[in-house]
């Protein structure tokens, strides 16, 4: 594909790059990205990739925009109150950059659609707030063998990894399923600093970039955990589980549940 002038001029940051240079570039120009949801963590992973010029961003998100969201969903502002979180990104993002295909999907996710979605992208990043969707995403992205970016938030932690189906461990090898309902405590009940989905949610579009463009490091099977408090990373390793319902040679787990 070619470039304008001004396209040349907009990415010229990362062309002028060796890691990625105009053919890579050209592919996040081609990729197409799924997003599972359009709060704190979509919102810089959606930033960063549009700024990137990613050609295609797809949003998934039923709820609407709330005030006690602005402390860290930085897609959204007080003009966007009460309107669906995937139309208020899709305003925010095409007014970043025209260059990419920004599309909003005001629905639940569910085991009848995800396959759907999922099959139409290359890459799956998991934004989402609770376990359920979490491990929903995860066995809809090894069965349909598409690389998952995942995050998640907690107070003053994050953590993220990279699922790549048939190269590695997946969700389930590090959890082998969602805790009990009401086991943990929600954010709303406990509070989220509202810079740690900044935080983790740019470490996610980087993840994203390096698997189109195909170098550097991939945090497949490896957990990074951050804590602000501390101001420290750590990594940890997650091995491939020879019997995990979902990802090993027999799996118990064929349908989506």
């Amino acid at each position: 594909m070619e470039f304008t002038g001004e396209q040349l001029q907009r990415y010229n940051r990362h062309i002028i790059l060796p890691e990625v240079g105009l053919e890579g570039q050209q592919k996040i120009a081609r990729a197409k990205v799924f997003i599972v949801g359009a709060g704190g963590l979509g919102s810089p992973v959606g930033y960063y990739l549009t700024a990137a010029g990613i050609g295609t961003i797809a949003f998934i998100d039923h709820d609407t925009v709330e005030l006690s969201n602005l402390q860290r969903q930085i897609a959204h502002s007080v003009r966007n109150l009460g309107q669906p979180k995937v139309e208020s990104a899709k305003l925010t993002f095409e007014s970043l950059n025209p260059d990419v295909h920004i599309i909003s999907i005001n629905q639940r996710l569910t085991k009848d659609n995800i396959l759907g979605f999922v099959r139409e992208y290359d890459i799956v990043v998991d934004c989402s707030d609770n376990f359920p969707t979490r491990f929903l995403v995860n066995d809809a992205c090894v069965m349909a063998k598409k690389s998952l970016v995942t995050g998640a938030i907690f107070r003053f932690e994050g953590q993220l990894t990279v699922v790549i189906p048939g190269a590695g461990p997946c969700y389930r090898c590090l959890f082998e399923g969602p805790p009990p309902p009401g086991a943990l405590p929600s954010p709303r009940e406990v509070g989220l600093l509202g810079v740690v989905p900044g935080v983790i949610g740019t470490l996610q579009a980087a993840e994203v970039l390096k698997l189109i463009i195909g170098r550097g490091e991939i945090l497949s099977g490896e957990l990074l955990i951050y804590d602000a408090l501390k101001a420290s990373f750590r990594k940890v390793k997650i091995p491939k589980n020879p019997e995990c319902p979902v990802c090993s040679d027999n799996p118990r787990i064929k349908e989506l549940i």
